[in-house]
C-alpha cells in the first residue's frame, strides 16, 4: 500500500508545488501576504475550472485547443445580446453559454462521427470563434457588465476571510472539483472515460457509448469554459475579445503536470488541481522575485518537461500509474 502511494503521479507535482513554493516564500517575504494569497486565488477559478473539463476529455484520449476562444466569446456575445437585442444581462449571458456549448456539440459530432482528429477540429474552432469575437468588437473590449449586481455578487462577488479576500469563483471551482472527482473516480462514466481513453475498441465491444460519451465532455468542457470566462468578465466589470489567449496550452500543462496522460486512460482530478496551483503560484512568483512575467513560459516548459520525465520514469519502473 505504501508503495502504491508514492506511485501515485500526483505526489511527484505535489512535492514540486511544495519546493516552489518553499523558493518563493523565502525569496520574498510578500509571497505568504495576505495580499498576494488573495491575489493567487482571485485568479485560480478562471483556469482551474477549464482544468477540471480538460481532465475529463484527456482521460478519454482527447482535447481541446478552443477553449480559450469560448472563454472570451460567451461574455462578448452575452454583452452585445444585452446591448443590442433589448434583454436583460443574465438572460443574455445564458443564451452565450448556451450558444457555446453548441460550438464544442459541434466539435465533438466531427470528431466522433466525421473521424477527424480532435487536434486539426478544434484548432479550426479555435480560429473560426476567435475571429468571430474579434470582428464582433472590431478588437475593443465591452464594458458595463455590472448591470446586474445580483449575478455579480453571485458568480464574481467577495468576500473576507480575515485577511484573505475569497472570491465567489472559487467556491464554484471548489464544488466543480468535488464534483468531477466523484464522476471520474466513483461513478460509472468515470469508469467509461477511462476505458475509452485505453482502449475504445475494447470499451464499445463492453457496451460503453464511447461516441456519446466524447460529446458530452466536448460539450462539458465548452460550458465550463464559458462559465470561466463570464465570471472574469464580472470581476472585471469588462469583456474583452482577447482574453483568454493561450489559455488552451496553460490549461493542458496543468492538466499533464498533475499527472494526467496525454495519451487517455489515466485522469486524475486531485493532480489537476495541484498542477493548477503549481502554475499560478510559478506566475505569481516570478514576478514578486522580480523574473520578468515573460520568462514564465520558460519556467512552464522547464515543469513540464520535468514532470514528463518523473512520470515516465515512474511509469517504466513501476507500470502503468
Amino acid at each position: 500500500m505504501k508503495r502504491s502511494f508514492w506511485q501515485r503521479p500526483e505526489i511527484s507535482s505535489f512535492a514540486i508545488l511544495c519546493i516552489v513554493i518553499a523558493v518563493f516564500s523565502g525569496t520574498n517575504p510578500r509571497f505568504v501576504s495576505a495580499q498576494n494569497v488573495s491575489d493567487i486565488l482571485a485568479f485560480l477559478p478562471e483556469l482551474g475550472i477549464i482544468a477540471l473539463g480538460m481532465t475529463l476529455l484527456l482521460t478519454a484520449g482527447e482535447f481541446d485547443l478552443s477553449v480559450g476562444a469560448v472563454f472570451a466569446f460567451c461574455p462578448v456575445i452575452g454583452l452585445l445580446l444585452a446591448q443590442h437585442a433589448g434583454i436583460s444581462l443574465p438572460f443574455a449571458l445564458l443564451l452565450a453559454i448556451v450558444a457555446s456549448g453548441l460550438i464544442d456539440l459541434a466539435n465533438g459530432y466531427l470528431v466522433t462521427k466525421a473521424g477527424i482528429s480532435s487536434f486539426l477540429i478544434t484548432l479550426s474552432m479555435l480560429l473560426l470563434v476567435r475571429g468571430t469575437t474579434l470582428f464582433a468588437t472590431q478588437g475593443f473590449p465591452l464594458s458595463s457588465l455590472e448591470g446586474d449586481s445580483m449575478l455579480k455578487t453571485i458568480l464574481a462577488g467577495s468576500f473576507y476571510a480575515g485577511p484573505v479576500r475569497i472570491y465567489a469563483s472559487l467556491i464554484w471551482f471548489i464544488a466543480l472539483s468535488l464534483l468531477a472527482i466523484y464522476v471520474l473516480s466513483f461513478s460509472k462514466i468515470g469508469n467509461w472515460i477511462s476505458a475509452i481513453g485505453s482502449n475504445r475498441s475494447a470499451a464499445v465491444a463492453r457496451g460503453v457509448p464511447a461516441d456519446a460519451v466524447k460529446i458530452g465532455l466536448f460539450v462539458a468542457i465548452s460550458l465550463l469554459a464559458a462559465l470561466a470566462g463570464v465570471m472574469s468578465a464580472l470581476r472585471i466589470s469588462s469583456a474583452s475579445p482577447v482574453a483568454g489567449e493561450q489559455y488552451e496550452l496553460e490549461v493542458i500543462a496543468m492538466v499533464v503536470v498533475g499527472g494526467t496522460a496525454l495519451t487517455g486512460g489515466r485522469g486524475t482530478i486531485i493532480g489537476t488541481l495541484i498542477g493548477v496551483l503549481l502554475l499560478r503560484t510559478i506566475r505569481n512568483g516570478i514576478v514578486l522575485v522580480g523574473v520578468p512575467g515573460l520568462a514564465f513560459n520558460i519556467f512552464v516548459g522547464g515543469i513540464i518537461l520535468l514532470m514528463l520525465m518523473v512520470h515516465s520514469t515512474m511509469q517504466k519502473k513501476y507500470g502503468r500509474v
